[in-house]
C-alpha cells in the first residue's frame, strides 16, 4: 500500500497543468499535516513538476523528459532572474523555445518574435504588447513596469510578462548559463534510464524456499535475484553460492545476503560502476525512496551504457573538459616516459590567482589516466589519489606532469605524478586505479 507521501505526490502529479497549490489546499484534500503537505510539496518540486516562484506560489508545471531536460519554463526563468510576474501568471508552466534581445527597431525586433519565445527587452510598452500578441512571452529589464493594458492582455493570453531588476546582458546570461547546466545534466545517464523495470525481472519473496529460485532460475536463466518482503522492500539477495548445499525446503530469507547495496534511480551509472567493480557485484538492486524494488541493473548494461557515452558528441562542456582539453602531449622513447604540458589560464585558479587544487587534482588524474590507457584498453575508476604537496602556480606558468607507472596489473594500476614549473618541482601526487575490461 502507498505511504501517505506518495499519495500526495500521486495526487500532485494528477493536478493539471498550470494549476496553483498550495500547502494548506494539500493537507486539506489529502487529510494530511500541513508538515507533510509541505515535505510532498518539495519533493515534487524536486522530482521536477511542481515549481515554486516568489509572490506567486507554488504551481503545477509539466515534467520535462530527458530529451527536453535544455528546455525551461517561465516559472523556472522567473526564479533564475529574481524576477516579479507583473501579469500572465496562467502561462507560467509553458516551455520557452528560445529567448530574443530586443535591441532593435520594433519592426526588425517582431521578424524575429514568434510563439514560445522570450522577449529580453526594456520599457518599450508598444513591443511588450506586440510581443504578446505574436504568441511570445516578455522579460523586462532594469527593473521597469509596464502599461495595465499590457499586464491585462498578458493574463487574457496567458503569456508571462516578467520583470527583473538585472540589464539585458545579465539576464541573457544567467538563462543561457541555466540552458548551458541542463544541457550538462542531459548528458549524465542516470539509472532511471537503463534499468530493468520491477514488471520485467523476477524476484524472490522472503517466505518461498531454494526450489522457487531453482524455478526462477530455470525461468530466466539467471542465478542472482533481490529477495523483498511484503510491501516489496529489498531485504536481501540471493546467488548460488548462497543455496549450496541447501535443501529445497530451505526458506530463502534464512540463506540470503541481508541488506545489500541498492541504488537509486537518480543515481548516475558512473557511480554505480564504481559501485559495482569495488565491491564484486553482477546485479544491483534499484529502489525508490522507500526502499521499494523498481526493478535492477547488471553490470553488463552498466558497461554498455558508459562505452556508449563515450561514443556520444559532447553536448555540454565541463570544466574539466576545459582544463583537460589544454594537455599537451611530449612523446617519450618509451611509452611509460610520455609527459604532458599546459599552461594555467584564468579560469584554472583559484581567487589569490594560483591554480585551484581542484584543477590540479584532475590535470593529475588526466595525465595518469592517458598514461595507463597506453597499457590497458578499457575504462578506468579512479580507487584513491594522494597529493603529497601543491606549491603556489601563478596565472600563464607552464605546467610539465610527468606520470610514472609504478605497478600495473590486469586489475589495477598505480601512478605516481610529478609537476614542474620552470624546471622546479611544485606538486606531487600517486594516484591508484580499477581496470575495467570492456565486454
Amino acid at each position: 500500500m502507498a505511504t501517505k507521501h506518495e499519495q500526495i505526490l500521486q495526487y500532485i502529479d494528477e493536478l493539471p497543468i498550470g494549476e496553483k497549490i498550495s500547502v494548506r489546499q494539500i493537507a486539506k484534500a489529502m487529510n494530511v499535516s500541513e508538515g507533510t503537505a509541505y515535505r510532498a510539496i518539495k519533493d515534487a518540486e524536486n522530482k521536477g513538476y511542481v515549481s515554486t516562484i516568489e509572490r506567486v506560489g507554488t504551481i503545477r508545471i509539466e515534467k520535462k523528459k530527458k530529451e527536453n531536460i535544455e528546455k525551461l519554463t517561465f516559472a523556472e526563468v522567473v526564479n533564475i532572474v529574481d524576477g516579479q510576474v507583473l501579469g500572465g501568471r496562467g502561462g507560467l508552466h509553458k516551455t520557452l523555445n528560445k529567448f530574443v534581445i530586443g535591441a532593435m527597431k520594433l519592426e526588425a525586433m517582431m521578424r524575429y518574435t514568434g510563439a514560445g519565445n522570450l522577449l529580453i527587452v526594456g520599457n518599450r510598452d508598444k513591443a511588450h504588447e506586440q510581443a504578446l500578441r505574436a504568441g511570445a512571452a516578455v522579460l523586462i529589464t532594469g527593473g521597469f513596469d509596464t502599461e495595465e493594458s499590457v499586464k491585462k492582455l498578458a493574463d487574457e493570453l496567458q503569456l508571462p510578462i516578467i520583470s527583473s531588476s538585472y540589464d539585458t546582458f545579465t539576464v541573457a546570461t544567467m538563462i543561457n548559463r541555466a540552458i548551458y547546466d541542463q544541457l550538462i545534466k542531459k548528458e549524465i545517464v542516470l539509472v532511471e534510464d537503463i534499468l530493468t523495470p520491477i514488471d520485467e525481472i523476477a524476484y524472490l519473496k522472503t517466505d518461498q524456499t531454494v526450489s522457487d529460485w531453482y524455478k526462477a532460475k530455470e525461468e530466466t536463466m539467471h542465478s542472482r535475484f533481490p529477495v523483498v518482503d511484503r510491501n516489496l522492500k529489498v531485504v536481501g539477495m540471493v546467488t548460488s553460492k548462497d543455496i549450496m548445499g541447501d535443501n529445497l525446503a530451505t526458506p530463502i530469507e534464512k540463506i540470503m545476503t541481508k541488506q545489500p547495496m541498492t541504488v537509486g534511480g537518480k543515481t548516475s551509472v558512473a557511480s554505480s560502476a564504481h559501485m559495482m567493480v569495488w565491491e564484486g557485484i553482477e546485479v544491483l538492486p534499484v529502489v525508490d525512496d522507500s526502499n521499494r524494488l523498481i526493478g535492477i541493473i547488471s553490470r553488463q548494461d552498466v558497461l554498455k551504457a558508459l562505452q556508449m557515452i563515450q561514443r556520444q558528441p559532447q553536448v555540454g562542456e565541463t570544466l574539466d573538459d576545459t582544463v583537460t582539453s589544454q594537455l599537451i602531449v611530449s612523446r617519450g622513447k618509451l611509452k611509460d616516459e610520455d609527459s604532458f604540458r599546459c599552461t594555467v589560464s584564468p579560469q584554472m585558479t583559484n581567487h589569490i590567482g594560483t591554480i585551484s587544487y581542484g584543477v590540479f587534482t584532475t590535470l593529475v588524474a588526466e595525465a595518469a589516466n592517458r598514461l595507463l590507457r597506453g597499457y590497458k584498453k578499457g575504462d578506468l575508476v579512479v580507487e584513491n589519489m594522494t597529493i603529497y604537496f601543491l606549491k603556489p602556480v601563478q596565472i600563464d606558468s607552464i605546467l610539465e606532469i610527468q606520470p610514472k607507472i609504478l605497478e600495473v596489473g590486469r586489475k589495477f594500476g598505480k601512478v605516481d605524478v610529478e609537476v614542474f614549473s620552470d624546471g622546479i618541482l611544485v606538486g606531487k601526487a600517486m594516484m591508484v586505479c580499477q581496470l575495467i575490461d570492456r565486454q
